[in-house]
């Protein structure tokens, strides 16, 4: 296995390319952290964490419990709440109905825990003047998007999968940044490990009752078996179709499938 200091300089080096090429932060930006104790966004703080000093960051960890796992997801609330401790951050949680948000809005489960969590982090920004929200996608994220939306029916502009910025309506001019895109779930895992960080494991992404847990579990592992470079070809077609919407994406198409194909 490679040594922590090589996995964390890749890393660092994926999210600092990307970072400088869409202009994502800047010394001393004010950057929300949406913290679920994920390995993803786990080491998404860590990397601003050891970064802020430097960068005369200002951080905010930010995490809202759903309260769809009963004990589970307090758990997850009380853990994120110690990983602020333990960084120096100061953390703010919110808790939310989120089945009944769904039904309300007449949606499902996954579509109303997305609109309560950017509701959250939107207001908090707002409220703390922070104007950077950063969330923790990555490249496999994009792929799942970008299959998810061809499955349920879309618009051209849905190929575009995951944007890595891209500003949010209404008062404050919040922007999110996915600082992370050009990262796989399989580097991060392997920074984790080499790191020693700890973090929470979410049994609901195992469920395949949920479409995207069905695509990322099922559905992309079999396309690989015929078509290993598969997550590659799609960054290369959400790349080419991005300037016909003005949209950034994580990387130019060679770029980022080559950042892909690294992992």
């Amino acid at each position: 296995m490679p040594s922590a200091k090589s996995c964390t300089l890749k890393l660092w080096d994926k999210i600092n390319s990307g970072a400088r090429e869409h202009g994502l932060f800047r010394d001393k930006d004010a950057i929300v952290l949406a913290v679920s104790g994920g390995p993803d966004s786990v080491t998404m703080l860590d990397f601003f964490a050891k970064l802020a000093r430097r960068r005369r960051l200002v951080l905010l960890i930010a995490h809202l419990n759903h309260k769809l796992r009963g004990k589970d997801s307090d758990k997850d609330e009380a853990f994120v709440k110690e990983l602020g401790r333990a960084y120096g951050i100061e953390t703010v949680t919110g808790r939310a109905d989120i089945p009944a948000l769904a039904k309300r809005r007449k949606t499902g489960l996954e579509h109303a825990a997305r609109l309560a969590r950017y509701d959250f982090l939107t207001k908090l920004a707002l409220k703390r003047k922070f104007r950077l929200i950063a969330t923790a996608h990555h490249a496999d994220d994009h792929a799942e998007t970008f299959l998810l939306n061809l499955l349920r029916g879309t618009e051209p502009k849905g190929l575009l999968g995951i944007p890595v910025k891209r500003t949010l309506a209404g008062k404050g001019g919040a922007r999110v940044i996915r600082p992370l895109l050009r990262v796989t779930r399989a580097e991060i895992m392997e920074y984790v490990k080499a790191n020693r960080l700890s973090h929470r494991k979410d049994k609901s992404n195992e469920d395949e009752k949920f479409l995207r847990n069905w695509v990322r579990k099922t559905l992309i592992p079999l396309i690989e078996r015929k078509q290993p470079r598969f997550k590659a070809h799609l960054a290369e077609l959400s790349a080419k179709l991005a300037p016909l919407f003005g949209r950034a994406l994580p990387g130019k198409s060679a770029g980022l499938a080559k950042h892909l194909l690294k992992s």
